[in-house]
């Protein structure tokens, strides 16, 4: 039986995760529209098809700088998961590590140094596996998905509003961690299922 994120306790899973007490949310004080935003923007776009068709369309366009989703690998089976709060669902999701790339980086430092950030490690060996984009209909947006290996313990301060509870996962147990309801994040769960099949050796890019 599929167990509610609102459910308590949890028992300890076959990762031996045990999941701590409820959380204490933030306080959210208002809630307000926003007429500008310091990363994304709407843009229109006329579009001619090739069949002489037009469309004006809307989409969203952020800094253009990029970001990355980072696989990390602690062992040959186990990747590290992050558990941090999403306002726009307004709860804690667990996921794996991502960020904006910051200017004149490249994906690579910009994953080691979020990853430094958020997860408490750097990776000697780190793999660029494919792009994701969040919704190509109406957004600019693409995050590249990383993989991170030969991991070693450094910490960089971020700038997340709180510490950030990392969680062990076996690959081979996917299937139960895409299960949960506070795993709902679509580009983790892709580059999750990205990664599994590029160590496995199945993944051949075209």
């Amino acid at each position: 039986m599929r167990r509610r994120c609102g459910d308590w306790p949890y028992k300890s899973d076959d990762n031996g995760y045990n999941p701590p007490m409820p959380p204490r949310y933030p306080i959210i004080h208002a809630k307000q529209d926003s007429d500008a935003s310091s990363f994304l923007r709407v843009e229109k776009i006329d579009l001619e098809f090739s069949n002489g068709e037009h469309r004006t369309y809307e989409r969203l366009k952020g800094s253009g700088l990029g970001a990355v989703i980072i696989v990390p690998m602690i062992d040959e089976q186990t990747v590290l998961l992050v558990r941090e709060y999403g306002v726009g669902v307004e709860r804690y999701e667990l996921g794996l590590p991502k960020g904006r790339l910051d200017r004149d980086e490249t994906v690579e430092q910009g994953a080691n140094r979020e990853l430094k950030e958020e997860v408490g490690y750097g990776a000697r060996s780190l793999k660029i596996l494919h792009n994701l984009s969040l919704s190509p209909s109406y957004m600019t947006h693409m995050a590249h998905v990383v993989l991170a290996q030969d991991l070693y313990p450094e910490k960089l301060v971020g700038d997340e509003p709180e510490p950030l509870e990392v969680v062990p996962w076996k690959l081979a147990d996917l299937h139960t961690l895409v299960s949960r309801d506070d795993v709902t994040e679509g580009r983790s769960i892709a580059a999750l299922f990205l990664a599994r099949e590029y160590l496995a050796g199945r993944l051949q890019r075209t």
